[in-house]
């Protein structure tokens, strides 16, 4: 299995989730930017916009490659190597606030030196949590981690738990979902075959796990007011973006397209002075769920 078959499979699975959006949506059709960078490999940026249901989305894939920068080199304790590193990544932004924001990524990365990885999750951001669709996602994902080991669910729904936490404002950036990174023959025992089966199962996943959400939730009717609520929680989603996300940073200090990199950005969001909650609000009760450690699995929560 090499590298070059790995991307292959990653367009592929890039295009499926096109089709399957494309027809969920039925109105706006993806535009895609090709695109190469200057120290070696590209990709395709797909971007969908002002559709039945959804405000704007990305589902970029890229292989990018060349000498391993000085400074992700030293962050991961590394010595000096070129690298390969390929993958596809996902941002939908829905009209409605009812209908949360998702982001999906896999990734393989590879050094010259033989040192290899796989990376990726799945994370829902509700603008109003609700209990049935949550736990809807968290089923499906803790089914699918099962069929590949006992301890993927609830190791992986803990990383995402602590990763897509926003320090600043003391809460998560959403109900979570799996997170994992640096996955290779010495973890759990699975060879590298197991590990891609499961990457890519991951990937196909996708459109499972969003499409009866974005179906369901876009026939709610909302106010002004929940729009701009949808407004301050995004304002939320670009804050951990822009602050603390991983991938935005590698993509950034490896000299990725900036466009692609920042497709993940919703087309407006606010940020409202002291913003309060009115007590006993939906609002209110959202913002008390954005937390860690809630078991979405767990029939009485």
């Amino acid at each position: 299995m090499t590298k070059e078959h790995i991307a292959e499979t990653f367009k592929g699975i890039q295009d499926y989730i096109c089709r399957q959006l494309e027809t969920a949506d039925g109105k706006a059709l993806f535009l895609e930017d090709l695109w190469t960078r200057e120290e070696g490999g590209g990709g395709r940026s797909r971007i969908i916009k002002n559709g039945n249901a959804i405000e704007k989305g990305g589902v970029g894939f890229s292989a990018v490659h060349g000498q391993t920068p000085e400074k992700i080199s030293q962050a991961l304790q590394l010595p000096p190597a070129d690298f390969f590193a390929t993958g596809v990544s996902i941002v939908l932004h829905p009209h409605n606030p009812h209908v949360p924001i998702i982001h999906m990524n896999i990734r393989y990365f590879e050094m010259s030196n033989g040192t290899y990885w796989f990376g990726g999750g799945i994370d829902l951001t509700p603008h109003y949590i609700v209990k049935e669709d949550a736990q809807f996602f968290h089923k499906k994902l803790k089914a699918h981690c099962d069929h590949y080991h006992p301890e993927f669910y609830t190791t992986f729904k803990k990383w995402a738990d602590d990763y897509f936490y926003i320090p600043h404002r003391n809460e998560t950036r959403g109900i979570g979902g799996i997170f994992f990174d640096h996955l290779n023959d010495s973890t759990y025992g699975l060879s590298k075959e197991q590990l891609f089966d499961f990457v890519k199962a991951t990937g196909m996943l996708f459109t499972e796990l969003y499409v009866p959400l974005l179906k369901k939730n876009s026939a709610h009717s909302f106010s002004a007011e929940e729009k701009q609520w949808q407004k301050i929680r995004r304002g939320r989603y670009v804050e951990f973006n822009l602050v603390y996300d991983k991938g935005t940073k590698f993509g950034l200090d490896t000299n990725g397209r900036t466009e692609s990199i920042l497709m993940s950005m919703p087309p407006e969001a606010s940020w409202e002075y002291d913003f309060q909650a009115k007590a006993g609000s939906q609002e209110q009760l959202t913002l008390t769920q954005l937390k860690k450690g809630l078991d979405w699995t767990n029939e009485s929560i």
